[in-house]
């Protein structure tokens, strides 16, 4: 997707340097521009100084105020607003009362666009809203654009531009309470964990619970947001014991929170602790809690992934019938919402399922055009070091295995080396061990014996200790 908006200039508008810098002069230059709309209103309505003044003031002080020379008090404001016939929002700002109000209607019919359309139909929505929130001074509604801007990026795979969306919207909502801001942390912790950097998308959301918690800010939406995002890093990182209690919090907050989306969003997360657990029947029926509300919701992205974890569900107990079915329904939903790095992701674990029924041909034809790409792996339908490196390095795996089922050593040595390279850089424990095994067994199986214990020792240092994080103390829990 071709980025709809001047990241450089948004990250500007996230600064608020005029009224931080130059606060005497800000006022300066509101009170003309007050003076001016004074003037302006009351010329349009054919009404004197004396007229507008009346009772409470003089036609001296109205003729002072319009030539910007004094602020009025809110008490002027509202006199003079009255005799306009003009609301006081609209006397101050030069906003119609109605402006804010529009622009936030305007904002869910873009949020409705994402659910069901393409991100970059629905960043074209974003990007004009964020526009008209700039050039009428709404912070909030701001906020609320390149939140949603950052979503569509990251939905479409623009991982850098949508962490910098994340985090100028933090700068905007910098004077909020922490609650506010959790939205763009935890699109700014995804974001990261798409790209690899699973340990600081950890620490992101780890070192926001523990500031939530500290401050007493018991807020369940948040939390529950917070806990359910940390599950997917924990997992892949092999923190499967912290997952685990990611998974519980997050269902004990399930109750206090409003929103079916973020309940449906848990119920999704926590089916992947079920499945580490081997609890496949919970997970299954977690994961059809999840997909009836998204289908109440028609958020199609949310539905897709849905089709995806139960699609792993059955691959994981045998049934690749259905795990072929559930995958490829997921692989189309998300390609007709044009979701390019979700849908590649689904493809590689498409194609595992496929080598696993004894399509191994299928498989590599799905597999191949996946990582053929730039060294960075950017483009719109390659995955590389910075753009799903987990999934990255499963492809590389899966090609490897399935040049060794051929015979082809040479090959499935390469593709394994440069699996071991992106899953090492992500920091994915249990598969980088899985991929140091089979590694392992293809050199000692070629007679290069020490060249495969330094493998496993690999392999063994990254499970010494299962189940924890080298982030150090798991985030304190709430109060329930």
């Amino acid at each position: 997707m071709t980025a709809v908006i001047d990241l450089a200039q948004v990250l500007t508008y996230g600064r608020g340097e005029v009224a931080e810098n130059h606060p005497e002069g800000a006022r300066s230059e509101e009170a003309v521009e007050i003076g001016r709309r004074v003037l302006r209103l009351r010329t349009e309505q054919g009404l004197t100084q004396r007229q507008v003044a009346e009772p409470a003031y003089t036609a001296a002080y109205v003729s002072t105020l319009e030539s910007g020379k004094v602020r009025p008090s809110e008490a002027a404001l509202r006199h003079l607003a009255g005799r306009l016939g003009v609301g006081y929002e609209e006397l101050v700002t030069g906003r119609p009362a109605h402006l804010a109000t529009d622009l936030r209607l305007r904002l869910t019919d873009a949020r409705r666009a994402l659910a069901t359309g393409a991100p970059e139909d629905a960043a074209a929505l974003f990007s004009a809203l964020h526009e008209e929130a700039v050039a009428h001074t709404l912070v909030e509604e701001q906020a609320a654009a390149l939140q949603g801007l950052g979503d569509c990026l990251l939905e479409s795979g623009e991982l850098t531009d949508a962490r910098d969306c994340f985090a100028a919207t933090e700068r905007l909502l910098a004077d909020q309470p922490l609650p506010v801001r959790v939205p763009a942390i935890r699109g700014r912790a995804t974001a990261h964990l798409l790209t690899g950097e699973l340990r600081y998308s950890c620490y992101l959301l780890e070192t926001t619970l523990d500031e939530l918690n500290a401050s007493g800010l018991h807020d369940p939406d948040a939390l529950l947001l917070l806990y359910t995002a940390s599950i997917a890093p924990y997992m892949d990182m092999g923190a499967h014991a912290r997952a685990a209690h990611a998974a519980e919090l997050a269902l004990a907050l399930a109750p206090s929170v409003s929103d079916p989306a973020l309940v449906a969003h848990m119920h999704r997360g926590v089916a992947r602790t079920l499945i580490a657990e081997g609890r496949t029947a919970e997970a299954d029926a977690s994961l059809a809690k999840a997909q009836e509300l998204y289908r109440h919701l028609q958020i199609r992205t949310e539905l897709a992934h849905c089709h995806w974890m139960r699609g792993y569900v059955h691959a994981q107990d045998g049934d690749l019938e259905g795990a072929e079915s559930e995958l490829r329904t997921a692989r189309d939903m998300l390609a007709s919402k044009r979701a390019a790095l979700f849908t590649v992701q689904v493809e590689v674990e498409l194609a595992d399922v496929l080598r696993r029924r004894g399509k191994a041909d299928e498989a590599e034809v799905l597999l191949r055009p996946l990582l053929t790409s730039g060294a960075a792996g950017e483009d719109d339908g390659a995955l590389g070091a910075e753009r799903g490196a987990v999934h990255a390095g499963g492809a590389h795996r899966l090609l490897g295995l399935i040049a060794e089922e051929r015979g082809d050593t040479d090959s499935a040595e390469e593709h394994y080396c440069a699996a071991l390279s992106l899953l090492e850089r992500s920091s994915a424990a249990g598969d980088v061990a899985d991929l140091c095994r089979l590694l392992g067994d293809l050199l000692r199986r070629t007679g290069r014996v020490e060249a495969a214990l330094d493998a496993y020792r690999t392999g063994l240092g990254h499970r010494a200790a299962p189940g924890t994080t080298t982030l150090g103390p798991a985030p304190a829990t709430p109060p329930m």
